[in-house]
């Protein structure tokens, strides 16, 4: 037997749903990850230059820049996987 259509939910709320749900996820897991990231700071149990921080920060920031405007056009970002070798 079908749902009657004023008690199903629309489809702009299950879609509103599933936005709030994935997108708390998804930003709950990218800070766990930049906090891991800054772990890497400890001098004591890696070996770094000014150089690689400058690489590292820079892509992060291009991929945040790149999430950014995809809500505002259809642009598809920047390379989805990061090196530090030339």
């Amino acid at each position: 037997m079908k749902t009657p259509k004023a008690s199903r939910p629309s489809t702009l709320s299950r879609n509103r749903l599933k936005f709030i749900r994935l997108a708390e996820k998804r930003i709950n897991k990218v800070a766990k990850q930049l906090h891991l990231i800054g772990n890497l700071s400890n001098k004591t149990n890696y070996a770094y230059n000014d150089e690689e921080v400058e690489k590292m920060f820079a892509y992060i920031d291009s991929c945040v820049k790149s999430a950014r405007e995809r809500f505002t056009n259809n642009s598809t970002g920047p390379e989805t996987v990061f090196t530090l070798k030339d």
